[in-house]
Parts: C-alpha cells; sequence; structure tokens
C-alpha cells in the first residue's frame, strides 16, 4: 500500500492517476509527500515540490525543490534546487543546487552550484562551483571553481594524471594524499 498526502491530509484520488498494471503514477499536484517504501520500479511524474520514499528501480520526473529517498537502480529528470539520498548505480539529469549523497555507480549531469558525497565509479558533467567528496576511478567534466576531496594518494595521482581540468584541491587534501 502507498500513500499520497498533500498538507498533512491525504490526496484525492482524482487528483493522481496510478496505473497499477504498469507502476506509473502521474499528477501535476506540488508539494505532495510519496510513500512508496513498499514498492520498486515505480515511475513518478509530479510537480514540485515533492518529497519521495520509494523503494529500487524508480523513475522520476519531477519539478524542482524536491527531496528524494530511494533504494538503488533510479533515474531522476528533475527541476532545480532537490536533495538525494540514493542506493547505487542511479542516474541523475538535473537542473542547479541540488545535493547528492549516494553510493558508488552513478551518473550526473547538473546545473551549477551542486554538492556531491558519493561512493566509487561515479561520472559528473556538471555546471560551475560544484564540490565532490568521492571515492576512486571517478570521471569528471565541469565548469570553473570545482572542489575535488580525493581518498586516497593513488586515486589521487590517478586523477591527476588524466588531467583535472577546473579544479580547486585543498591544502589539506594534499597534506592528507602526501603524507
Amino acid at each position: 500500500m502507498f500513500s499520497i498526502t498533500q498538507n498533512g491530509k491525504p490526496l484525492s484520488p482524482d487528483k493522481y492517476t496510478w496505473d497499477e498494471v504498469n507502476k506509473v503514477l502521474t499528477t501535476s499536484e506540488v508539494n505532495l509527500v510519496l510513500d512508496f517504501s513498499e514498492y520498486a520500479g515505480v515511475t513518478f511524474d509530479t510537480g514540485g515540490g515533492c518529497t519521495f520514499d520509494t523503494g529500487d528501480n524508480c523513475t522520476f520526473n519531477t519539478g524542482g525543490i524536491c527531496t528524494f529517498k530511494t533504494g538503488s537502480d533510479c533515474t531522476f529528470d528533475t527541476g532545480y534546487n532537490c536533495t538525494f539520498k540514493t542506493g547505487s548505480n542511479c542516474t541523475f539529469k538535473t537542473g542547479y543546487s541540488c545535493t547528492f549523497n549516494t553510493d558508488g555507480g552513478c551518473t550526473f549531469k547538473t546545473g551549477d552550484n551542486c554538492t556531491f558525497n558519493t561512493g566509487n565509479i561515479c561520472t559528473f558533467n556538471t555546471g560551475d562551483n560544484c564540490t565532490f567528496n568521492t571515492g576512486g576511478i571517478c570521471t569528471f567534466n565541469t565548469g570553473d571553481n570545482c572542489f575535488i576531496h580525493p581518498y586516497t594518494k593513488d586515486d589521487f595521482m590517478e586523477n591527476l594524471k588524466s588531467g583535472w581540468k577546473h579544479f580547486k584541491v585543498t591544502k589539506d587534501d594534499l597534506l592528507d594524499v602526501l603524507i
């Protein structure tokens, strides 16, 4: 069983469409709290300002200012100012000012001013002013003024050899990997 609330009250079923067979939820409503934590493989098409709690393998197409707490293997196509806490192997295409806390194996295509805290094997294609705190084996294609916090000397040296561009590495980061 799932629940959808708006302003603390259950959302009327005439304000959304739920396709049980294909697991697709469609609504233009905003500021929803959607609890699909017992469901995997759901596709969401919603307005902005929503909070999601789901299982694995979900797809999101939303407006901005959303919060996501999901399992693994999810795909996000969202507006701006979203917060993500996910499992592994997720794909993100977002607007600006987003925060990501994920496991590894994720792909990000974002706007500016994003913060990433991820596991290993991630790919980033971002705008300017982003901060990365990642594991190893990551690929970065970014705008200017981005900060990287590598975990190990080997990760740091490998990324350095690959020709980091537009990155600022802090003095503490250098001391951490060089000591």
